[in-house]
């Protein structure tokens, strides 16, 4: 089934895709790229690619974007995903882009919105070692002291915080009232005096950090939006952090069934491609299927939220971002299983897919806490 795209929008299509088949098109290309798997970003390409202004897609034009909106920035995930071109900060860095365009000044905006537009990577950090899905728990504090915070605790899995430009880190501003009460987001530069960054090795890579802040000086206008509205804030971006997650899922699965196909048409077993086999054939039917649904979901959410941007869909981002990391995870594990050895080894495609995947159905809200939101919608 074909999305209903706009004329600019399919050539936005094409060129991502004539990007990645000469950029990470083969398999040395995308080792050259990610230092043989173990690094999601390459600096260098993200550059490349912010000056054909494709990193401003869903940012306003008077930032320096394109002025697009939610579907434009699910094509380029999903694009960039399908691809497998290394630009894991992108996706960090539009979440903190929607907490600025909905919350920041006009001189915030204009400094980090035009500063994503032009390739900067931008962290966020709200996971601590005692508080990852339960975000009430969280202890890093942040004192006022004259016309600066000073900020104090530890971070843990924080995406791309090692080539972020600046970290958004969610603090405990006023600890006297209840757990999500006295929350604020503070803008950290990366360099800062005070902080201190620590790679997490993960099965797809270096890409999450511990993030110390030992008496970190940060002036009070690094504050995004109210102090102590932290919380709203929270809930507001983790809406479109699951549509982002749902998108980059999406193309995974994708770019999974596309390698599991290939391999299942030329693999020949006992005289025939091993996908004419029905036990095979079936299989591939249902995960076709699944990721057709998966489509159908992440971009009607994503139009839900350009036609009513400032409404909430907790429910629909949910179960976007649950089928679609579910769905990717599925796929590469069974093209692990129908490709044999081959899915297995570690020069395969699709053991990188599976590693990637399951990692999708952790981070952004695990999928545990995705059905738990979507029980609670019903009353349950």
């Amino acid at each position: 089934m074909d999305l209903i795209l706009t004329a600019e929008q399919q050539a936005f299509v094409a060129a991502i895709r004539k990007l990645a088949r000469r950029e990470c098109g083969t398999w040395d290309q995308r080792a050259a790229l990610t230092d043989n798997g173990t690094v999601q970003h390459n600096p260098a390409l993200y550059r490349r690619i912010a000056a054909l202004g494709w990193l401003g897609a869903a940012i306003p034009t008077r930032y320096g974007g394109a002025g697009g909106g939610a579907v434009d920035m699910c094509l380029f995930l999903e694009e960039a995903s399908y691809g497998q071109i290394p630009i894991a900060g992108f996706s960090v860095s539009m979440i903190v882009a929607g907490a600025y365009q909905r919350w920041g000044t006009e001189s915030q905006k204009e400094d980090v919105l035009r500063a994503i537009s032009d390739g900067s990577v931008h962290a966020i950090a709200i996971s601590e070692p005692d508080a990852g899905s339960d975000v009430g728990a969280i202890r890093c504090r942040a004192v006022r002291d004259g016309d600066h915070y000073v900020l104090t605790g530890q971070k843990t899995w924080i995406s791309e915080a090692h080539i972020a430009d600046s970290i958004l880190v969610v603090c405990r501003t006023d600890a006297s009232g209840g757990r999500h009460d006295g929350l604020s987001m503070i803008a950290v530069p990366r360099d800062a005096a005070g902080v201190d960054i620590r790679g997490i090795d993960t099965l797809g890579g270096r890409t999450v950090n511990e993030v110390h802040l030992t008496d970190v000086r940060i002036p009070l206008t690094a504050r995004l939006g109210a102090e102590g509205a932290g919380w709203e804030q929270l809930v507001a971006g983790l809406n479109a952090e699951r549509l982002i997650l749902a998108a980059v899922s999406l193309g995974l699965a994708r770019r999974a069934l596309d390698d599991l196909l290939a391999h299942v048409r030329d693999r020949h077993q006992f005289g025939r491609p091993v996908g004419r086999f029905q036990a095979l054939r079936h299989r591939i039917a249902d995960l076709a299927t699944e990721i057709e649904c998966c489509r159908l979901l992440v971009y009607a959410v994503a139009r839900l939220l350009d036609t009513q941007p400032q409404t909430l869909y907790p429910l629909e981002t949910s179960m976007a971002k649950l089928k679609a990391s579910e769905t990717a995870r599925r796929v590469a594990l069974e093209g692990i299983q129908m490709m044999g050895g081959q899915g297995y080894a570690v020069g395969s495609d699709m053991q990188r897919h599976a590693r990637i995947a399951l990692a999708g159905t952790i981070y952004g809200g695990t999928s545990e806490i995705q059905r738990d939101i979507i029980g609670r919608a019903f009353g349950l």
